[in-house]
């Protein structure tokens, strides 16, 4: 059976059903416009954040390098399998808590997936502790029994009193090995999933300490003391190198953002114009065929 296409007659012009009109068309185009500037406010909002935030991952750089010779270097997160983790550990996934900032929360959770399927094939345990209320909404539906406890709603810049609450919190229970897993800041345009590993410091004649001068009446509190400062200071550099990528990515997800709304202008300009001159020569035709039509 044909199909009909229903017509419908609005002011002088007939439209056929599923098309536009041209108050319609100059709405869509007024909002498009509206959005377009929220875009490119928050594309400058986000550069300037984005130079304070190369700042003070600047600064930070130095302050967190000694503890390397402690955890080792941070390792991108794809190339690790499940025989590189001990039987008891806890995942500190740093997310943002806003959103609008393209997919550096979600690759940081996606790379989760496999990664926990691997250790539960292996029969090793695991908690997770999330930081920012987009990793807990995008975790806790996977591995919501698994999350001790989540941080969001942080004060920005993030500061050094931040990193020691959120160390004293993931240091609560005993694990074999603390995993901080964030986003590391390479360009305006680039950033890579890694991994800190940080075990506990239990061996009191280690290479780590030779440096220093400890009482041995005390080395036990004094490898706690240092276990905890080189906990903070990790998750310190980890939470600004996050937060300086996040501020990046919302920067060239606002940019694309206001280039798309850019294009749609311009098609819903188009279809404007010619429904428009649709319009106008209809009414001319119905003009001219009255004219003829009174002179005949």
């Amino acid at each position: 059976m044909m199909q009909r296409s229903t017509l419908k007659v609005l002011g002088n012009s007939i439209v056929k059903r599923g098309m536009a009109t041209e108050a319609q068309l100059k709405l869509r185009i007024s909002g498009t416009t509206n959005i377009s500037k929220i875009t490119k406010s928050m594309k400058m909002v986000s550069a300037a954040k984005l130079r304070g935030d190369q700042t003070r991952l600047a600064a930070a750089k130095p302050f967190s390098k000694w503890a390397e010779s402690v955890t080792g270097k941070q390792r991108l997160f794809e190339n690790l399998s499940a025989d590189e983790f001990p039987q008891k550990n806890l995942f500190v996934v740093c997310t943002s808590d806003k959103g609008l900032c393209g997919g550096v929360n979600t690759i940081l959770t996606r790379m989760m997936r496999p990664m926990i399927g691997k250790l539960n094939k292996e029969g090793k345990q695991y908690k997770i502790y999330v930081m920012g209320d987009k990793g807990r909404a995008q975790l806790r539906r996977l591995f919501g029994e698994n999350i001790v406890a989540c941080a969001t709603e942080r004060a920005m810049p993030y500061g050094w009193e931040l990193a020691c609450a959120l160390s004293k919190d993931a240091l609560s229970n005993d694990y074999d090995s603390v995993h901080i897993v964030y986003n590391e800041f390479k360009s305006a345009i680039a950033y890579y999933p890694m991994i800190k590993s940080i075990t506990p410091l239990v061996d009191p004649n280690s290479a780590f300490l030779h440096p220093y001068d400890v009482e041995p009446s005390n080395d036990r509190e004094t490898l706690q003391n240092f276990h905890e400062f080189t906990m903070a200071t990790q998750i310190f550099h980890s939470i600004l190198d996050n937060a300086t990528s996040e501020q990046s990515s919302r920067m060239n997800a606002m940019e694309n953002a206001s280039k798309n709304a850019s294009e749609m202008i311009g098609k819903l300009t188009l279809q404007y114009n010619r429904a428009r001159q649709a319009r106008i020569t209809t009414e001319l035709i119905e003009i001219i065929s009255g004219a003829s039509a009174l002179k005949g």
